[in-house]
């Protein structure tokens, strides 16, 4: 497991990884002319079944990043045609864009019909993704605004969705075929329902064997008839494409005793360009809030008077908004900024 802790000694066959592979390649269409950076820890599983596996089985170009500070230069370098990346890295290139020319101003030229074309293209350019004929984020939920920005820009940000336990082999969005807010269809040879509890459950071919050395935890995984428990909650829709709602266990109860599943709020909360992180909490509180990490460059500028006011204001316009979309008992009562 990358994302959730402790490592818990996902055991996968050789057969698994190898039809995983198979599967991206005939979804995404990949050929030995692709090119792609690798840049995620090759222990990643989202490394290892796309990057790892299809550039083996196919034999596209591979690149490698050398470090943080030069990610955008090697991006450049390797001029992907395939790009799959987690929300920060498509929030910091956001994030730098902006720090180059404010939103305002970006959006104001994107709509002048004569020089729209020309903005959309540098910025996909100075960023490296001018040639990306499919690009993807996964591993956690991206904001729907952000997806929007970057399709005003010209490229289909698709979402996707998988875990270490089926080997990152689950759910993908198709082009022309994506909509926001879901993360895509079942991918080749995956069955995917909802429990009555809500929760996703998963069987396919590339299902692990089970957890290293721990038989009892392995069995708790599976249903009786061989589905996986994946722990979190959705909604399919006619088209057999698959929302996340949020974590079976993550949902809390008020001290009004309501429910509130955090997820969907973290999502809309996201979208605002000073904040990196959000946690949405709140058991046993009347009202919900958020905790929030501020995006390194609005950090360096906390220690400005002008720039707190500025920040506090915007929050408070966050808030609005926000409660002005969820039910009276999801109403965030305050958002405050952590280290």
């Amino acid at each position: 497991s990358g994302s959730t802790g402790n490592p818990k000694g996902v055991m996968l066959s050789f057969h698994s990884m190898a039809y995983a592979a198979q599967g991206a390649i005939a979804s995404l269409k990949v050929t030995d002319q692709d090119r792609m950076l690798s840049y995620l820890p090759l222990a990643h599983v989202m490394e290892r079944f796309v990057v790892e596996m299809a550039s083996i089985s196919v034999g596209f170009q591979l690149f490698f990043a050398d470090k943080l500070d030069t990610f955008v230069a090697d991006l450049n370098r390797a001029n992907p045609t395939l790009f799959l990346a987690v929300p920060r890295i498509w929030t910091i290139f956001q994030t730098g864009v902006f720090a180059k020319m404010p939103k305002q101003k970006l959006d104001r030229l994107m709509k002048i019909p004569l020089l729209s074309g020309y903005m959309k293209k540098r910025v996909l350019k100075t960023l490296g993704l001018q040639d990306v004929r499919y690009a993807a984020s996964g591993s956690a939920p991206l904001s729907q605004d952000t997806i929007a920005w970057y399709q005003k820009l010209g490229l289909e940000l698709l979402e996707g969705y998988g875990m270490s336990e089926n080997f990152g082999y689950s759910h993908m969005s198709q082009p022309g075929r994506s909509c926001l807010g879901y993360v895509g269809e079942p991918l080749p040879g995956v069955d995917c329902r909802i429990s009555e509890q809500g929760e996703i459950q998963i069987k396919s071919p590339t299902l692990m064997m089970g957890y290293y050395k721990d038989e009892a935890k392995t069995k708790a995984e599976f249903t009786e008839d061989g589905y996986l428990k994946t722990g979190d909650r959705g909604e399919i829709d006619e088209l057999k494409r698959l929302k996340i709602t949020g974590r079976t266990k993550e949902i809390f109860k008020t001290s009004k005793g309501k429910y509130v599943a955090p997820a969907p709020i973290e999502n809309k909360i996201i979208g605002h360009q000073d904040i990196e992180m959000v946690c949405v909490s709140g058991a046993e509180y009347p009202q919900p809030h958020a905790l929030v990490v501020l995006a390194e460059s609005s950090a360096k500028k906390t220690s400005c008077d002008d720039f707190k006011a500025e920040l506090a204001s915007s929050f408070q316009s966050l808030i609005k908004d926000v409660n002005s979309t969820l039910d009276p008992h999801e109403h965030i009562k305050f958002v405050t900024i952590v280290s």
